[in-house]
């Protein structure tokens, strides 16, 4: 049995959450790289470098990304011949905590109903999962609230089908506008029920804009939503042009006989996250 301590585990979150903050994955930048230079008109080519060069100017470590440095979502997988010493959760809240003062990172948590900033940017959003082995493995997800608030989960039902979830999903980045900061990268999760589709959704956005889903009939449906979502010509920040979406994402659960969840979960142009192992 492999022990890990609290103390280990804390520091990695801390080190992530900066680090999540201030470095944009390199298949972020690729992608918005390659979709200005597919632009025709020189606002929407100008507004997608200008992504590219706050990138490099957070890079240097001075900057966060965005202003809004989100909620902490972490899906943690630990493996079952790890034993922690001591608590795992409050090891990643205290790690979040660390992190967002130690990085000078705004502090977002909020009493829901006083609107009171709780000023430590905790509790972070956790799921966890057991897996085989000795490994433990943390996901960290920086989601601000401007995508986040134009995300949504509908209950669809089975005769709605395949084109019913297309539907749903155009139809939610097409609300979302340009409020969002686009181009977005669009994670869909599909089965499970009302928070497992949720859940899944949002994992989606973990993977590489480049990798290419294993089931085959997803890889198709990922490519149809990202041509229609393409199709609505929003655009960089709203300015219009080919690239709404970088990429679209879908993950997939079973589901009750008589239901059809789908979830939604939208992210902006600085798709922050960071994944660590111990």
């Amino acid at each position: 049995m492999r022990i890990i301590t609290q103390k280990e585990i804390s520091e990695k979150v801390r080190k992530a959450v900066i680090d999540a903050n201030y470095f944009l994955p390199y298949d972020v930048v690729s992608a918005i790289k390659d979709a200005a230079k597919k632009e025709q008109k020189r606002l929407v080519k100008k507004c997608l470098y200008k992504i590219v060069e706050n990138a490099k100017k957070a890079k240097k470590g001075i900057f966060p990304l965005c202003q809004d440095t989100g909620l902490t979502v972490v899906f943690v997988e630990i493996g079952d011949k790890i034993k922690i010493d001591g608590d795992i959760y409050q090891a990643i809240n205290d790690g979040v905590r660390q992190g967002y003062s130690d990085g000078f990172l705004r502090k977002s948590t909020a009493d829901p109903l006083t609107r009171q900033n709780l000023n430590t940017n905790t509790p972070a959003i956790i799921h966890l999962e057991i897996k085989k082995g000795s490994l433990l493995k943390m996901s960290i997800l920086i989601k601000g609230a401007g995508s986040e608030n134009k995300s949504a989960v509908k209950m669809l039902t089975p005769a709605d089908g395949k084109e019913g979830i297309i539907d749903f999903v155009v139809e939610t980045v097409k609300k979302a506008g340009a409020s969002a900061c686009p181009p977005y990268i669009v994670g869909v999760g599909i089965g499970g029920n009302l928070e497992v589709a949720s859940i899944s959704a949002k994992k989606a956005l973990l993977r590489k804009i480049t990798d290419v889903n294993k089931n085959y009939e997803l890889f198709l449906l990922e490519k149809i939503l990202l041509k229609k979502i393409n199709d609505l010509k929003i655009g960089a920040f709203g300015f219009g042009g080919e690239t709404t979406a970088l990429a679209v994402k879908v993950e997939m659960q079973p589901c009750h006989i008589a239901s059809l969840p789908v979830a939604v979960n939208i992210q902006c142009h600085s798709a922050r996250h960071k994944t660590v192992n111990i």
